[in-house]
């Protein structure tokens, strides 16, 4: 982990998934691409595990966040109270100001 990274999000900011439209391995479910949710945390800079997932490491590091979802814009038929959510590690390339 680099404890210089500079995160492009701050906690409490508003950011989109986005869809980047990768093959292969990455940790970035479809069921929340192009969903909106909430910086919860920065938890600092890693390699790419899309990259290191293909045994290519030593890249760069690339800030890694926490998001927070609503289950009620994540699912339709959400039935639970409204306050439930998600919470899932996202890294920088996936994001985007919402």
């Amino acid at each position: 982990m680099s404890v210089n990274a500079s995160p492009t999000f701050a906690p409490g900011a508003r950011v989109r998934i986005i869809d980047l439209k990768k093959q292969g391995h990455v940790r970035t479910p479809i069921y929340v691409r192009e969903k909106v949710g909430t910086i919860d945390y920065f938890c600092g800079a890693f390699e790419n595990p899309e990259d290191r997932a293909y045994g290519r490491v030593g890249g760069a590091r690339i800030p890694l966040y926490r998001v927070r979802l609503m289950q009620r814009d994540l699912w339709p038929d959400y039935e639970g109270p409204d306050n439930d959510s998600l919470v899932l590690e996202i890294y920088d390339h996936w994001l985007q100001p919402a």
